[in-house]
């Protein structure tokens, strides 16, 4: 296994929209920016058998005229900006910027399996009893991707593909 330069997944097209490749390039992936912040209000359910499922309700949270928002402390979703596409040859996974972590927030991303396409969610936890503050496309979490040793028997399939994007 490998990980990929993020040069090196711009050009397999795994992240597409990035919003400034100088500041988001890095030497081992893409850093993904904030497009919408949600804020949960009610439940979620989660059994053994994806039957069962239920996503809890969210309302979507406004940034102000000058572009920020602030956040209390607590659990909140986040959709990217970036439209993710996961090469079959590789996995994907989000790691928090350490600055998100300094001032007391970190983003939690599950994995991010090959064939996956979709501008992705994440958790963001604010823990810093003060909250803290985003801006509109702050970059929030570095993406990594991984190179398999063997390929997949098969891709990802499940119910989020294509999840965040626009249909035309």
């Amino acid at each position: 296994m490998a990980v990929l330069p993020g040069h090196e997944v711009l050009k397999l097209n795994a992240v597409l929209g990035v919003l400034d490749r100088m500041m988001q390039v890095q030497p081992a992936g893409i850093d993904l920016t904030v497009s919408e912040v949600y804020e949960f209000k009610g439940p979620g359910l989660l059994g053994f058998s994806n039957s069962s499922r239920r996503i809890p309700e969210v309302h979507k949270l406004e940034f102000d005229d000058d572009g920020k928002l602030f956040l209390s402390k607590g659990a909140y979703k986040v959709r990217y900006n970036e439209v993710v596409k996961v090469p079959r040859s590789c996995v994907a996974i989000g790691l928090p910027r350490s600055s998100l972590m300094r001032m007391g927030a970190t983003i939690i991303s599950a994995l991010w399996d090959p064939g996956y396409e979709g501008r992705g969610e994440g958790l963001l936890l604010v823990e810093n009893p003060y909250g803290i503050i985003l801006e509109r496309n702050a970059r929030i979490m570095q993406l990594i991707f991984v190179r398999l040793e063997a390929e997949p028997i098969s891709e990802y399939r499940g119910s989020y593909m294509h999840e965040g994007l626009r249909s035309t």
